[in-house]
């Protein structure tokens, strides 16, 4: 998919993560995390990584237990 295809996906499915690509500059960060090269289209592969990232930054926001780790892996 395109970037436009992209955000109107967010805009319709994760209106939260929506706002964050609004912008050019938080459109660019978020395709820079997916691993997306300026002009490719988007993989499902690319938007599992960013799936991925997002949960681990929620896990580890919300288990601040030091034993606790996060075996959630792209694999």
């Amino acid at each position: 998919m395109n970037t436009t295809q992209f955000q109107t996906m967010l805009s319709n499915q994760l209106p939260g993560f929506a706002k964050t690509v609004d912008s050019e500059d938080g459109l660019a960060q978020v395709l820079q995390q997916m691993g997306v090269q300026s002009g490719q289209n988007i993989s499902f592969e690319n938007f599992w990584t960013l799936i991925n990232k997002q949960a681990l930054q929620l896990f580890n926001a919300t288990h601040k237990e030091k034993n606790t780790n996060c075996t959630c892996l792209l694999q």
